[in-house]
C-alpha cells in the first residue's frame, strides 16, 4: 500500500504552516505526521515529520483544522504576523483568517524557505531545554523562548487554557527581576528571590491578562554565551490584551545550569522592558528588532 503526495499548499501557505509547526512540542508534529500519512511513513526526527506533513497535505485549510493545531498556536502565528485578533475568537474564524492572509500575499516569507527545516530542530522536547553535546547557544534561545511564553501565556485566563506548570522551580533562589515600563510615564520595579520573582511575571499574564508573543526571528533573538556558563537570551516582541496590541517588550534572561537538576537550565536573572503606543511614537510594532548590542550583553556577562 502506498501514499500518495499531494499536489497542496502554495509557497506561502507552506511558509505559513511551516512556522506554525515550529510551535507545536516534538510529541504533537510526530503524531501529526503519522496522522497525516496514516502511519505509512515512519520519520527519524522533526525535521523529517515536518516535511512529511508539508507534503502530504491536501491543503492548507485540512491542515489547520487538524486537532493536533491547537486554536492557540494558529492565535500566536498571527500576532507574530502583526494580526491582531481578538482573544475570544475561535478556531475556525482564526483559520479563516489566516487563509485570508495567505491569500492576499502580505504573510512574510523566509527567504531561505528550504533551510528553514533546521528551525524545526529547535522545537523544544522538554521544559528543561537541555543542551547535548555539540553546544549551540542559539538553539537554546529558540528553545527557551518557545518553552517560557508558552509556559507564561498559558496563566492568561482569557485564552482559556489549561495553565500549565508555572512556579519559583524555574528559578534560581536568588534571581533578580528588573521590570521597567513606559507607558505615559516610566516607572522601575524590582524583585528578588524565586517566590517573588515568579509572582510578579505571573501577575503579568493572570491578573493584568497580558499575552506576550516573542519575535523569534534573526532580528528579534541574540543570545550569548560566557566562557564560565552564563548564556544570556535577548529577545523582542509584541504585548496584547483581548486582541489589541498594547506595544513592545525587550527581555534579557541570564540562564545557569543547575548540577543537582541534571543539569536543566535555570532562570538567574530577568531584565525586561515594556513599552507601551504611547512611548513608541508611531513605531511599527507588528515585528519588534532588538535595540540592546551584542557588547551590551557581553558587559551582562561580566
Amino acid at each position: 500500500m502506498s501514499v500518495e503526495k499531494m499536489p497542496g499548499l502554495s509557497e506561502t501557505e507552506r511558509a505559513g504552516c511551516m512556522k506554525i509547526l515550529t510551535l507545536m512540542s516534538k510529541c504533537d508534529i510526530l503524531s501529526l505526521s503519522d496522522t497525516v500519512t496514516n502511519k505509512l511513513i515512519v520519520v527519524e526526527n522533526v525535521t523529517e515529520a515536518v516535511e512529511t506533513i508539508l507534503s502530504f497535505t491536501k491543503n492548507a485549510e485540512e491542515l489547520l483544522k487538524r486537532k493536533k493545531v491547537h486554536r492557540d498556536l494558529i492565535f500566536r502565528y498571527l500576532a507574530k504576523e502583526g494580526v491582531a485578533m481578538p482573544v475570544n475568537t475561535e478556531k475556525h474564524q482564526l483559520i479563516k483568517r489566516t487563509l485570508e492572509l495567505w491569500s492576499s500575499g502580505k504573510a512574510a516569507i523566509d527567504k531561505n524557505l528550504h533551510g528553514e527545516t533546521d528551525e524545526t530542530n529547535r522545537v523544544s522536547d522538554s521544559t528543561s531545554a537541555k543542551a547535548e553535546g555539540g553546544f549551540d547557544p542559539m538553539v537554546l534561545g529558540q528553545q527557551f523562548c518557545q518553552w517560557f511564553f508558552q509556559l507564561l501565556n498559558s496563566q492568561n485566563p482569557s485564552l482559556g487554557q489549561q495553565p500549565q506548570d508555572w512556579g519559583p522551580q524555574h528559578f534560581w533562589p536568588d534571581v533578580k527581576l528588573r521590570l521597567l515600563s513606559r507607558a505615559g510615564s516610566e516607572q522601575m520595579e524590582e524583585f528578588l528571590g524565586a517566590e517573588l520573582v515568579n509572582l510578579r511575571l505571573l501577575a503579568l499574564t493572570k491578573e493584568e491578562r497580558l499575552l506576550l508573543s516573542p519575535n523569534l526571528e534573526p532580528h528579534g533573538l541574540k543570545v550569548l554565551a560566557s566562557s564560565h556558563g552564563l548564556v544570556l537570551v535577548a529577545v523582542a516582541g509584541t504585548i496584547h490584551r483581548d486582541g489589541a496590541c498594547l506595544g513592545i517588550f525587550e527581555q534579557i534572561f541570564g540562564l545557569i545550569r543547575s548540577p543537582l537538576e541534571n543539569n536543566s537550565w535555570k532562570i538567574k536573572f530577568v531584565n525586561l522592558k515594556i513599552r507601551g503606543h504611547d512611548a513608541l511614537g508611531g513605531t511599527d510594532v507588528a515585528a519588534p528588532t532588538l535595540s540592546c548590542n551584542s557588547t551590551e550583553l557581553q558587559l551582562l556577562c561580566s
